[in-house]
């Protein structure tokens, strides 16, 4: 027997996307403290479901992150 209850209180409305919000088109590497939001504790970059980003801004979000990590201003793993 499942217990599925379909009301109208279980559907999560859409977040919007953090950069087309704010009309932010170019993702900087060097601005961690942005950065920082979209990774979790152990630092993997957080999925799109979760952070509410649209499809464009999640590809240079990841290159972002991945780039500043490469330049040491964002650690790979929690310290």
């Amino acid at each position: 027997m499942s217990n599925n209850n379909n009301n109208s209180s279980s559907i999560k409305s859409k977040k919007e996307c953090y950069f087309c919000g704010n009309f932010i088109q170019d993702i900087d590497y060097k601005d961690t403290r942005t950065l920082e939001k979209f990774i979790n504790f152990y630092r993997k970059i957080l999925p799109r479901k979760r952070t509410g980003t649209c499809s464009g801004h999640q590809r240079k979000l990841s290159t972002a992150i991945k780039r500043s990590r490469i330049m040491a201003l964002l650690s790979f793993v929690h310290k």
